[in-house]
């Protein structure tokens, strides 16, 4: 080959590759693949048939630059590189015999409590703190009957009341002999004697309010009668 062809070849091939250069460029998004600087992202990939040829785009290499790596594959490059989303897997059954996991423990039951108010009348004769047969029998129906209901007895709270006849002082000592004088019962029934605090209150907690206005003693006693009380309240583990 003459000289000067040899030139003009280079010359040609030059060329050529100055423009295929100023054509193509590497994308700033995706620098795995020289890019025209128009068109769609995927479309404007520079390939092989873009310089000198006409044929269609699956018969089109796409140019890597130097910067490519299997992570920067596109599906119209290089289909076999990119990764599709697999299927979720479907739940899996439980095996045959599988133990069914273990529920939740249910709640510990709160704590019953049993209040019961005794009429001092069924318990006591009028001013006095002796446990009237009567009010034995009362004791047993309402209270000690019923302890079975409770898985365990926690504790039980005597509280003796008095109406407003007599001083303070003297009302809260009775109120204190008469709850004093059913521990002991209750005691004597079985339950355990560190389980029971008994109290009194005296005149302090009236359940009559202003109801009882007679003059005649006689009439005011029998009126103030629901005051004269023992309460009985159980609070235990119910069954």
């Amino acid at each position: 080959m003459k000289p000067r062809m040899i030139a003009m070849v280079l010359v040609f091939a030059g060329a050529a590759l100055t423009a295929m250069t100023s054509m193509a460029q590497a994308d700033p998004k995706n620098s795995g693949y020289a890019m025209f600087s128009y068109g769609s992202p995927e479309a404007n990939i520079w390939r092989s048939g873009h310089y000198g040829g006409k044929v269609g785009i699956e018969d089109t290499l796409c140019w890597r630059t130097g910067y490519w790596t299997p992570a920067m594959a596109v599906a119209g490059c290089d289909p076999d590189l990119v990764k599709t989303a697999a299927p979720a897997a479907p739940a899996t059954p439980a095996a045959p015999g599988a133990t069914p996991a273990t529920p939740a423990a249910p709640a510990a039951p709160a704590a019953a409590v049993r209040k019961i108010s005794l009429a001092s009348r069924a318990l006591f004769d009028f001013d006095k703190s002796v446990l009237k047969p009567e009010g034995r029998a009362a004791i047993d129906r309402e209270i000690i009957a019923k302890l079975p209901e409770l898985a365990k007895i926690e504790l039980v709270l005597v509280t003796g009341h008095t109406d407003r006849i007599g001083s303070a002082s003297y009302n809260q000592n009775l109120s204190e002999r008469r709850a004093e004088t059913i521990r002991a019962y209750l005691v004597s029934k079985g339950v355990p004697t560190d389980r029971i605090e008994s109290l009194g209150l005296g005149l302090r907690q009236p359940v009559t309010g202003n109801q009882c206005q007679q003059r005649n003693r006689a009439q005011l006693i029998a009126c103030l009668a629901p005051d004269r009380r023992v309460e009985v309240e159980v609070k235990g583990e119910a069954k």
